[in-house]
């Protein structure tokens, strides 16, 4: 990315305009919709260490109760997507460290964005964002929450959360490897992005239930032949299309309709 898209981009976090009603109830912390974000944070403030083989962030010090409905929980460990560590780090609910434990500034993982090697370029971060801002619960497209019992999987299939559990079955939970679900993900052309839930108080990773919607990215205008697949690909659970043009964030939903036949 450009020098000057990747400063635009920085300015424009200043005056990015937050509808949030208090996303995970009772983890302190609270957005005022304004021109400007207006935030009050607890005193604490949550870390994290990257880990580069694994293209995520490894949770190393837990506060608040966002975590309930925010990572990934693989072993004993907790994880976050590339999307997951800024949109917390420009909330200021997080501090982002390198393996030298050198906490990485905003720009910095601007830059890690900007290079989309981790499963997430800017169009999915804006789309992320937004719906974060709305107070959805969001997550990766067929990643499990857990490995233990996502039960939404038996309806939302996917190939990516079927050879995550294959691995599992034969490596064990404590040694399962996920960097390749993160890193190698698609990024370009149309895609499920996100599995997305309403806003829930009472949400569980064990029992996330089936999602609102799944969230496909788009960059030109589907084909019939292309909504036809997404809706297989879904297994029946509603989808949105979503674009990202100059910063701007539109969602399309499709309906089919049956025209009568004239005489």
């Amino acid at each position: 990315m450009e020098e000057e898209e990747l400063e635009n981009y920085c300015n424009e976090k200043l005056s990015w305009e937050v509808h949030l009603q208090d996303i995970n109830g009772g983890d302190g912390r609270r957005v005022l919709s304004d021109k400007t974000p207006k935030v009050q944070f607890r005193e604490h403030v949550s870390k994290a260490r990257w880990d580069v083989e694994l293209g995520l962030a490894e949770i190393i010090e837990v506060k608040g109760n966002m975590w309930k409905s925010t990572g990934i929980i693989r072993g004993s460990k907790l994880y976050c997507s590339i999307e997951e560590t800024l949109f917390l780090v420009e909330l200021e609910a997080l501090h982002l460290m390198d393996a030298n434990e050198t906490i990485l500034s905003l720009k910095n993982i601007y830059e890690m964005i900007a290079e989309e090697k981790n499963g997430c370029c800017w169009e999915s971060y804006k789309a992320f964002k937004h719906l974060k801002s709305l107070g959805y619960i969001v997550r990766r497209h067929g990643i499990s929450w857990t490995m233990k019992s996502d039960k939404s999987c038996s309806k939302l299939t996917c190939s990516q959360g079927n050879q995550e559990r294959n691995e599992a079955s034969a490596k064990g939970e404590d040694n399962i490897s996920i960097n390749n679900l993160f890193r190698d993900m698609q990024i370009s052309g149309l895609r499920p992005a996100f599995d997305v839930y309403r806003p829930n108080s009472k949400f569980k990773k064990s029992d996330p239930g089936v999602p609102y919607f799944v969230l496909c990215l788009a960059r030109d205008p589907p084909s019939t032949v292309e909504i036809e697949d997404l809706r297989r690909r879904c297994n029946g659970v509603p989808f949105r299309i979503c674009n990202v043009e100059h910063g701007l964030v539109s969602f399309f939903s499709f309906t089919s309709i049956k025209l009568p036949v004239l005489p």
